[in-house]
Protein backbone atom coordinates (compact mmCIF):
# COMPACT_ATOMS: atom_id res chain seq x y z
CA UNK A 1 0.00 0.00 0.00
CA UNK A 2 0.81 3.49 -0.64
CA UNK A 3 -0.45 6.08 1.34
CA UNK A 4 -1.81 9.07 -0.34
CA UNK A 5 -0.19 12.33 1.22
CA UNK A 6 -3.48 14.58 0.15
CA UNK A 7 -5.45 14.74 2.96
CA UNK A 8 -9.40 14.99 1.91
CA UNK A 9 -11.58 17.33 3.71
CA UNK A 10 -13.96 14.66 5.34
CA UNK A 11 -10.63 13.94 6.80
CA UNK A 12 -10.24 16.91 7.84
CA UNK A 13 -13.12 17.44 9.78
CA UNK A 14 -11.87 15.06 12.19
CA UNK A 15 -9.66 17.71 13.69
CA UNK A 16 -11.83 20.37 13.82
CA UNK A 17 -11.68 20.39 17.57
CA UNK A 18 -8.20 19.23 18.08
CA UNK A 19 -6.98 20.26 21.28
CA UNK A 20 -2.77 20.94 20.56
CA UNK A 21 -1.41 19.23 23.17
CA UNK A 22 0.11 16.09 24.55
CA UNK A 23 -2.91 13.88 25.47
CA UNK A 24 -0.61 12.06 28.65
CA UNK A 25 0.47 15.45 29.66
CA UNK A 26 -3.05 16.83 29.69
CA UNK A 27 -3.77 15.56 33.05
CA UNK A 28 -5.61 16.67 36.34
CA UNK A 29 -3.33 14.07 38.21
CA UNK A 30 -0.40 15.52 36.75
CA UNK A 31 1.60 16.56 39.94
CA UNK A 32 2.15 19.92 41.26
CA UNK A 33 5.78 21.03 40.21
CA UNK A 34 8.88 21.45 42.88
CA UNK A 35 10.78 24.16 43.74
CA UNK A 36 12.87 25.73 42.05
CA UNK A 37 16.75 25.52 42.72
CA UNK A 38 17.45 29.12 44.12
CA UNK A 39 20.63 28.99 46.23
CA UNK A 40 24.39 27.42 46.35
CA UNK A 41 24.03 23.25 47.38
CA UNK A 42 26.60 20.72 47.39
CA UNK A 43 25.54 16.78 46.33
CA UNK A 44 27.52 13.35 45.68
CA UNK A 45 25.60 13.42 42.01
CA UNK A 46 23.73 15.66 39.84
CA UNK A 47 21.41 14.25 37.69
CA UNK A 48 20.56 17.24 34.84
CA UNK A 49 17.05 16.18 33.55
CA UNK A 50 14.21 14.60 34.74
CA UNK A 51 12.79 12.54 32.05
CA UNK A 52 13.14 8.57 31.68
CA UNK A 53 17.34 8.89 31.46
CA UNK A 54 17.55 11.08 34.25
CA UNK A 55 14.68 9.30 36.51
CA UNK A 56 16.29 6.51 36.36
CA UNK A 57 19.85 7.34 36.93
CA UNK A 58 18.58 9.38 40.13
CA UNK A 59 16.31 5.91 41.35
CA UNK A 60 19.20 3.56 40.85
CA UNK A 61 21.79 5.70 42.52
CA UNK A 62 19.83 6.27 45.48
CA UNK A 63 18.80 2.39 45.80
CA UNK A 64 22.37 1.43 45.19
CA UNK A 65 23.77 4.01 48.06
CA UNK A 66 20.91 5.26 50.37
CA UNK A 67 23.56 7.44 51.95
CA UNK A 68 24.71 9.10 48.44
CA UNK A 69 23.31 12.73 47.78
CA UNK A 70 21.72 12.87 44.87
CA UNK A 71 19.96 16.22 43.31
CA UNK A 72 18.00 16.42 40.25
CA UNK A 73 17.73 19.36 38.07
CA UNK A 74 14.56 19.87 35.30
CA UNK A 75 14.20 22.92 33.51
CA UNK A 76 10.62 22.33 33.10
CA UNK A 77 8.62 19.45 34.83
CA UNK A 78 9.69 15.64 35.01
CA UNK A 79 8.22 14.05 32.28
CA UNK A 80 7.51 16.59 29.65
CA UNK A 81 10.04 16.57 26.87
CA UNK A 82 9.94 12.59 24.93
CA UNK A 83 9.10 10.69 28.05
CA UNK A 84 5.80 12.44 28.42
CA UNK A 85 5.36 12.26 24.58
CA UNK A 86 5.90 9.18 22.86
CA UNK A 87 3.31 6.03 21.90
CA UNK A 88 3.61 4.49 24.92
CA UNK A 89 5.96 1.20 23.37
CA UNK A 90 8.26 -0.37 26.40
CA UNK A 91 10.75 -2.15 24.58
CA UNK A 92 13.14 -5.02 25.39
CA UNK A 93 15.28 -4.19 22.50
CA UNK A 94 18.21 -2.04 23.32
CA UNK A 95 19.91 -2.12 20.20
CA UNK A 96 16.48 -0.40 18.46
CA UNK A 97 15.73 -3.55 17.27
CA UNK A 98 16.93 -7.26 16.18
CA UNK A 99 18.02 -6.23 12.74
CA UNK A 100 19.67 -3.63 14.21
CA UNK A 101 21.74 -5.50 16.39
CA UNK A 102 22.61 -8.14 14.52
CA UNK A 103 23.84 -5.77 11.67
CA UNK A 104 26.65 -3.88 14.41
CA UNK A 105 26.94 -6.09 17.21
CA UNK A 106 26.51 -9.81 15.75
CA UNK A 107 29.04 -11.01 18.27
CA UNK A 108 27.79 -9.64 21.24
CA UNK A 109 23.94 -9.96 20.44
CA UNK A 110 23.46 -12.72 22.70
CA UNK A 111 24.32 -11.06 25.92
CA UNK A 112 22.75 -7.73 24.49
CA UNK A 113 19.21 -9.11 24.13
CA UNK A 114 20.08 -10.83 27.24
CA UNK A 115 20.42 -7.53 28.88
CA UNK A 116 17.58 -6.05 27.15
CA UNK A 117 15.17 -8.54 28.47
CA UNK A 118 16.16 -8.15 32.02
CA UNK A 119 16.24 -4.47 31.47
CA UNK A 120 12.30 -4.99 30.75
CA UNK A 121 11.70 -7.23 33.79
CA UNK A 122 13.72 -4.25 36.27
CA UNK A 123 11.45 -1.74 34.43
CA UNK A 124 8.00 -4.34 35.50
CA UNK A 125 9.66 -5.16 39.11
CA UNK A 126 9.86 -1.14 39.55
CA UNK A 127 6.68 -0.32 38.42
CA UNK A 128 5.22 -3.54 41.06
CA UNK A 129 7.72 -2.18 43.84
CA UNK A 130 6.38 1.34 43.86
CA UNK A 131 2.42 0.71 42.93
CA UNK A 132 2.89 2.96 39.50
CA UNK A 133 -0.33 2.86 38.28
CA UNK A 134 0.64 3.71 34.27
CA UNK A 135 -1.87 1.42 32.78
CA UNK A 136 1.29 -0.82 32.06
CA UNK A 137 0.64 -4.31 30.37
CA UNK A 138 2.94 -6.72 28.51
CA UNK A 139 0.43 -6.98 25.51
CA UNK A 140 3.08 -7.94 23.05
CA UNK A 141 3.47 -5.81 19.86
CA UNK A 142 2.46 -6.73 16.35
CA UNK A 143 4.25 -5.60 13.22
CA UNK A 144 2.38 -5.65 9.86
CA UNK A 145 2.93 -5.74 6.61
CA UNK A 146 1.13 -3.30 4.20
CA UNK A 147 3.02 -5.32 0.93
CA UNK A 148 4.34 -8.62 0.04
CA UNK A 149 7.79 -7.73 0.35
CA UNK A 150 7.39 -6.99 3.93
CA UNK A 151 6.29 -10.11 4.71
CA UNK A 152 9.58 -11.66 3.20
CA UNK A 153 11.36 -9.75 5.55
CA UNK A 154 9.58 -10.95 8.50
CA UNK A 155 10.03 -14.62 7.24
CA UNK A 156 13.70 -13.25 7.05
CA UNK A 157 13.96 -11.78 10.32
CA UNK A 158 12.00 -14.84 12.71
CA UNK A 159 14.63 -17.35 11.22
CA UNK A 160 17.44 -15.00 11.77
CA UNK A 161 16.21 -14.47 15.47
CA UNK A 162 15.50 -17.56 16.31
CA UNK A 163 19.07 -18.98 17.50
CA UNK A 164 19.33 -16.01 19.62
CA UNK A 165 16.07 -17.10 21.72
CA UNK A 166 13.70 -14.30 19.79
CA UNK A 167 10.83 -15.72 18.91
CA UNK A 168 8.81 -14.01 16.46
CA UNK A 169 5.31 -15.48 15.53
CA UNK A 170 3.90 -14.61 11.71
CA UNK A 171 0.16 -13.78 10.90
CA UNK A 172 -0.88 -14.19 7.41
CA UNK A 173 -3.59 -12.25 6.44
CA UNK A 174 -6.74 -13.63 7.95
CA UNK A 175 -4.94 -14.07 11.43
CA UNK A 176 -3.66 -10.34 11.45
CA UNK A 177 -7.10 -9.30 10.71
CA UNK A 178 -8.50 -11.46 13.33
CA UNK A 179 -6.20 -9.24 15.80
CA UNK A 180 -6.47 -5.89 14.18
CA UNK A 181 -8.65 -5.55 11.42
CA UNK A 182 -7.73 -3.54 8.65
CA UNK A 183 -8.05 -4.14 4.76
CA UNK A 184 -4.42 -2.78 4.13
CA UNK A 185 -3.07 -5.57 6.43
CA UNK A 186 -1.72 -8.70 4.71
CA UNK A 187 0.14 -10.06 7.48
CA UNK A 188 2.49 -9.81 10.55
CA UNK A 189 5.04 -10.31 13.09
CA UNK A 190 4.46 -11.17 16.75
CA UNK A 191 6.55 -10.02 19.03
CA UNK A 192 5.71 -10.73 23.08
CA UNK A 193 8.61 -9.00 24.16
CA UNK A 194 7.05 -5.49 24.42
CA UNK A 195 4.85 -3.71 26.90
CA UNK A 196 2.63 -1.13 26.75
CA UNK A 197 2.29 1.85 28.78
CA UNK A 198 0.81 5.83 29.72
CA UNK A 199 4.31 7.24 29.42
CA UNK A 200 3.36 10.20 31.28
CA UNK A 201 2.07 8.29 34.37
CA UNK A 202 5.13 6.26 34.29
CA UNK A 203 7.43 9.17 34.50
CA UNK A 204 5.21 10.78 37.60
CA UNK A 205 5.16 7.02 39.22
CA UNK A 206 9.50 7.14 38.93
CA UNK A 207 9.10 10.66 40.01
CA UNK A 208 7.54 9.94 43.00
CA UNK A 209 9.51 7.01 43.97
CA UNK A 210 12.71 9.43 43.32
CA UNK A 211 11.02 11.55 46.17
CA UNK A 212 10.49 8.80 48.45
CA UNK A 213 14.13 7.09 48.52
CA UNK A 214 15.68 10.70 49.02
CA UNK A 215 16.53 12.33 45.90
CA UNK A 216 16.06 16.05 46.20
CA UNK A 217 14.16 17.16 42.98
CA UNK A 218 14.05 20.93 41.44
CA UNK A 219 11.87 21.41 38.40
CA UNK A 220 11.79 24.97 36.67
CA UNK A 221 15.43 24.81 36.80
CA UNK A 222 17.24 25.58 33.33
CA UNK A 223 21.48 24.12 33.71
CA UNK A 224 23.38 27.01 31.57
CA UNK A 225 26.91 25.18 32.30
CA UNK A 226 29.20 23.18 34.00
CA UNK A 227 32.27 24.79 35.18
CA UNK A 228 34.86 22.36 36.84
CA UNK A 229 37.17 23.66 39.99
CA UNK A 230 37.96 22.33 43.10
CA UNK A 231 37.74 18.22 42.40
CA UNK A 232 34.28 18.79 41.59
CA UNK A 233 31.97 20.47 39.25
CA UNK A 234 29.69 23.23 39.70
CA UNK A 235 26.46 22.65 37.79
CA UNK A 236 25.25 27.08 37.38
CA UNK A 237 21.54 27.29 36.90
CA UNK A 238 19.47 30.91 36.38
CA UNK A 239 19.18 31.29 40.33
CA UNK A 240 21.44 28.79 42.32
CA UNK A 241 23.99 26.41 41.53
CA UNK A 242 25.33 22.69 42.64
CA UNK A 243 28.71 21.40 43.42
CA UNK A 244 29.22 17.63 42.79
CA UNK A 245 31.47 14.81 42.89
CA UNK A 246 29.80 13.91 39.66
CA UNK A 247 27.15 14.37 36.95
CA UNK A 248 24.99 12.86 34.73
CA UNK A 249 23.69 14.05 31.91
CA UNK A 250 20.36 13.20 30.55
CA UNK A 251 18.99 15.84 28.61
CA UNK A 252 18.95 13.43 25.27
CA UNK A 253 17.09 15.76 22.23
CA UNK A 254 17.63 19.24 23.84
CA UNK A 255 20.89 21.37 23.27
CA UNK A 256 23.58 19.77 24.75
CA UNK A 257 25.90 21.06 27.57
CA UNK A 258 29.05 19.37 26.12
CA UNK A 259 28.95 20.67 22.41
CA UNK A 260 30.51 17.90 20.70
CA UNK A 261 27.59 15.79 21.50
CA UNK A 262 26.17 17.55 18.77
CA UNK A 263 28.28 16.03 16.27
CA UNK A 264 26.51 13.30 16.63
CA UNK A 265 22.89 13.39 17.65
CA UNK A 266 20.25 15.84 15.82
CA UNK A 267 17.05 16.44 17.15
CA UNK A 268 14.06 15.35 14.98
CA UNK A 269 10.24 16.23 15.33
CA UNK A 270 7.69 13.48 15.50
CA UNK A 271 3.90 14.03 15.67
CA UNK A 272 1.04 12.10 17.17
CA UNK A 273 -2.95 12.20 17.28
CA UNK A 274 -4.90 10.27 19.42
CA UNK A 275 -8.78 9.91 19.30
CA UNK A 276 -11.61 10.11 21.38
CA UNK A 277 -12.53 6.96 23.07
CA UNK A 278 -14.00 4.34 20.41
CA UNK A 279 -17.49 3.07 21.03
CA UNK A 280 -18.67 -0.89 21.77
CA UNK A 281 -19.60 -1.00 18.34
CA UNK A 282 -16.26 0.88 16.85
CA UNK A 283 -14.38 -1.48 19.06
CA UNK A 284 -16.04 -4.35 17.87
CA UNK A 285 -15.56 -3.63 14.23
CA UNK A 286 -11.61 -3.64 14.55
CA UNK A 287 -10.89 -5.91 17.35
CA UNK A 288 -8.00 -4.85 19.06
CA UNK A 289 -9.48 -6.02 22.44
CA UNK A 290 -5.54 -6.81 23.71
CA UNK A 291 -3.92 -3.54 23.94
CA UNK A 292 -1.20 -4.97 21.76
CA UNK A 293 0.95 -2.09 20.47
CA UNK A 294 0.99 -2.06 16.43
CA UNK A 295 3.43 -0.63 13.91
CA UNK A 296 4.18 -1.04 10.46
CA UNK A 297 7.13 -2.34 8.61
CA UNK A 298 7.53 1.02 5.86
CA UNK A 299 10.82 2.86 6.07
CA UNK A 300 8.71 5.98 6.88
CA UNK A 301 6.46 3.64 9.37
CA UNK A 302 3.33 4.52 11.48
CA UNK A 303 3.15 3.35 14.93
CA UNK A 304 -0.11 3.19 17.27
CA UNK A 305 -1.95 1.79 20.18
CA UNK A 306 -4.62 1.44 22.26
CA UNK A 307 -5.27 2.99 25.60
CA UNK A 308 -6.73 1.65 28.61
CA UNK A 309 -9.79 3.85 28.06
CA UNK A 310 -10.11 3.16 24.24
CA UNK A 311 -8.44 5.35 22.80
CA UNK A 312 -6.53 4.78 19.67
CA UNK A 313 -2.70 6.98 19.38
CA UNK A 314 -1.51 7.23 16.14
CA UNK A 315 1.52 8.83 15.29
CA UNK A 316 5.00 8.76 13.13
CA UNK A 317 5.43 8.43 9.36
CA UNK A 318 6.97 11.72 9.11
CA UNK A 319 10.23 12.42 10.73
CA UNK A 320 10.99 16.64 10.79
CA UNK A 321 14.76 17.82 11.08
CA UNK A 322 14.59 21.54 11.46
CA UNK A 323 17.43 23.28 10.56
CA UNK A 324 20.51 24.01 12.53
CA UNK A 325 19.03 21.62 15.20
CA UNK A 326 16.41 23.82 15.99
CA UNK A 327 14.31 23.11 19.12
CA UNK A 328 11.55 25.38 20.08
CA UNK A 329 7.85 25.02 21.23
CA UNK A 330 6.26 26.27 17.96
CA UNK A 331 7.58 23.39 16.44
CA UNK A 332 5.31 21.00 18.01
CA UNK A 333 2.50 22.30 15.99
CA UNK A 334 2.81 20.94 12.71
CA UNK A 335 -0.90 21.13 10.69
CA UNK A 336 0.69 19.71 7.62
CA UNK A 337 1.24 16.37 9.12
CA UNK A 338 -1.57 16.38 11.40
CA UNK A 339 -4.03 16.15 8.68
CA UNK A 340 -1.32 13.43 6.81
CA UNK A 341 -1.74 11.44 9.92
CA UNK A 342 -5.20 11.81 9.88
CA UNK A 343 -5.39 10.79 6.14
CA UNK A 344 -3.37 7.81 6.77
CA UNK A 345 -5.16 6.89 9.60
CA UNK A 346 -8.61 6.03 7.72
CA UNK A 347 -6.99 4.51 5.33
CA UNK A 348 -6.15 2.17 7.91
CA UNK A 349 -9.36 2.28 9.19
CA UNK A 350 -12.15 3.02 6.92
CA UNK A 351 -14.46 1.72 8.92
CA UNK A 352 -13.77 4.43 11.70
CA UNK A 353 -14.57 7.06 9.44
CA UNK A 354 -16.53 10.04 11.69
CA UNK A 355 -14.52 9.50 14.21
CA UNK A 356 -12.53 12.29 16.10
CA UNK A 357 -9.52 13.57 17.21
CA UNK A 358 -9.16 14.86 20.55
CA UNK A 359 -5.43 16.01 20.97
CA UNK A 360 -2.39 16.23 18.46
CA UNK A 361 0.79 17.14 19.35
CA UNK A 362 4.72 16.84 18.72
CA UNK A 363 8.27 16.01 20.29
CA UNK A 364 11.53 15.94 19.67
CA UNK A 365 13.28 12.94 19.12
CA UNK A 366 17.30 12.40 20.15
CA UNK A 367 18.16 10.56 16.78
CA UNK A 368 21.74 9.32 15.89
CA UNK A 369 23.33 7.67 13.26
CA UNK A 370 23.27 3.74 14.72
CA UNK A 371 19.70 4.39 16.28
CA UNK A 372 20.60 3.25 19.66
CA UNK A 373 22.25 4.88 22.83
CA UNK A 374 25.52 5.91 23.14
CA UNK A 375 27.90 7.17 26.19
CA UNK A 376 30.51 8.91 27.33
CA UNK A 377 33.07 10.90 29.67
CA UNK A 378 34.27 14.18 30.42
CA UNK A 379 35.49 16.47 32.70
CA UNK A 380 37.99 13.64 33.81
CA UNK A 381 35.69 11.05 34.68
CA UNK A 382 33.74 13.36 36.44
CA UNK A 383 30.75 13.87 33.89
CA UNK A 384 28.72 10.81 31.79
CA UNK A 385 25.91 10.89 29.19
CA UNK A 386 24.60 8.95 27.26
CA UNK A 387 21.77 9.83 24.43
CA UNK A 388 20.58 8.90 21.11
CA UNK A 389 17.69 6.43 21.85
CA UNK A 390 16.27 7.29 18.70
CA UNK A 391 12.46 6.83 19.69
CA UNK A 392 12.70 3.57 21.96
CA UNK A 393 14.30 5.33 24.99
CA UNK A 394 10.92 4.40 27.39
CA UNK A 395 12.33 1.11 27.61
CA UNK A 396 16.14 1.20 27.03
CA UNK A 397 16.87 4.39 28.95
CA UNK A 398 16.75 2.34 31.85
CA UNK A 399 19.95 0.53 30.60
CA UNK A 400 20.81 3.51 29.48
CA UNK A 401 21.00 5.28 32.83
CA UNK A 402 22.66 1.64 34.42
CA UNK A 403 25.78 2.32 31.92
CA UNK A 404 25.76 5.83 32.81
CA UNK A 405 26.28 4.72 36.29
CA UNK A 406 29.43 2.73 36.09
CA UNK A 407 30.84 5.18 33.75
CA UNK A 408 30.65 7.43 36.53
CA UNK A 409 31.64 5.41 39.52
CA UNK A 410 34.67 3.90 37.41
CA UNK A 411 32.99 0.11 37.96
CA UNK A 412 33.93 -2.75 35.28
CA UNK A 413 30.53 -4.27 34.22
CA UNK A 414 29.65 -6.47 31.72
CA UNK A 415 27.67 -3.24 30.06
CA UNK A 416 30.50 -1.02 30.29
CA UNK A 417 32.99 -4.36 28.25
CA UNK A 418 30.20 -3.82 25.82
CA UNK A 419 31.16 -3.05 21.83
CA UNK A 420 27.99 -1.13 22.45
CA UNK A 421 28.89 1.20 25.31
CA UNK A 422 32.83 1.56 24.25
CA UNK A 423 31.96 2.95 20.76
CA UNK A 424 29.70 5.98 19.13
CA UNK A 425 28.17 6.36 16.08
CA UNK A 426 29.11 8.12 13.16
CA UNK A 427 28.89 12.11 13.28
CA UNK A 428 26.17 13.77 11.13
CA UNK A 429 27.69 16.59 8.67
CA UNK A 430 27.79 20.08 10.47
CA UNK A 431 25.18 22.86 8.51
CA UNK A 432 25.14 24.12 6.19
CA UNK A 433 25.11 20.22 4.83
CA UNK A 434 23.19 18.88 7.76
CA UNK A 435 19.79 19.80 6.72
CA UNK A 436 20.11 18.52 2.50
CA UNK A 437 21.81 15.40 3.44
CA UNK A 438 19.04 14.51 5.91
CA UNK A 439 16.31 15.76 4.08
CA UNK A 440 17.90 13.70 0.88
CA UNK A 441 18.05 10.66 3.09
CA UNK A 442 14.54 11.25 3.69
CA UNK A 443 13.58 11.64 0.08
CA UNK A 444 15.31 8.43 -0.64
CA UNK A 445 13.12 6.14 2.54
CA UNK A 446 10.06 7.26 0.65
CA UNK A 447 11.14 6.56 -2.95
CA UNK A 448 12.36 3.04 -1.39
CA UNK A 449 8.52 2.31 -0.15
CA UNK A 450 7.32 3.18 -2.93
CA UNK A 451 9.49 0.97 -5.21
CA UNK A 452 9.14 -2.39 -3.23
CA UNK A 453 11.76 -1.56 -0.81
CA UNK A 454 14.28 -1.69 -3.10
CA UNK A 455 17.05 1.01 -1.80
CA UNK A 456 18.87 3.26 -4.11
CA UNK A 457 22.75 4.02 -3.96
CA UNK A 458 22.75 6.13 -1.71
CA UNK A 459 20.40 4.67 1.13
CA UNK A 460 22.90 1.43 -0.36
CA UNK A 461 25.77 3.20 0.51
CA UNK A 462 24.70 4.61 4.36
CA UNK A 463 24.04 0.52 5.40
CA UNK A 464 27.50 -0.46 3.69
CA UNK A 465 28.88 2.20 6.45
CA UNK A 466 26.37 1.30 9.02
CA UNK A 467 24.97 4.76 8.90
CA UNK A 468 20.95 5.85 8.58
CA UNK A 469 18.28 8.03 9.95
CA UNK A 470 15.16 6.99 11.84
CA UNK A 471 12.99 8.36 14.69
Amino acid sequence: MIFSNTPRPEVLRSLADVKYAPFWLDDPARPEPASKLTESIKADLVVVGAGFTGLWTALMAKQADPARDVVLLEAGEAGCGASGRNGGFVSASITHNFGNGLNRWQKELTKLIELGHQNLAGIEATIEQFHIDCDYIRSGELNVALKPYQLDGMKEEQEEAAPYGENYTLYDEKQVRALINSPVFIGGSWNPANGMANPAKLSWGLRRACLEVGVRLFEGTQVRALVEGGGAVIVKTDYGQVGSKRVALATNAFPPLLKTLSHFMVPVYDYVLMTEPLSKEQRAVIGWQGREGLSDSANQFHYSQITADGRILWGGYDAVYYRNNAVAPHLERYPETFARLADHFFQVFPQLTGLRFTHAWGGVIDTCSRYTAFWGKAYGGKVSYALGYTGLGVGASRFGAQVMLDLLDDRKTERTELSMVKTKPFPFPPEPFRSPVINFTRWCMDQADRNEGKRNLWLKTLDALGLGFDS
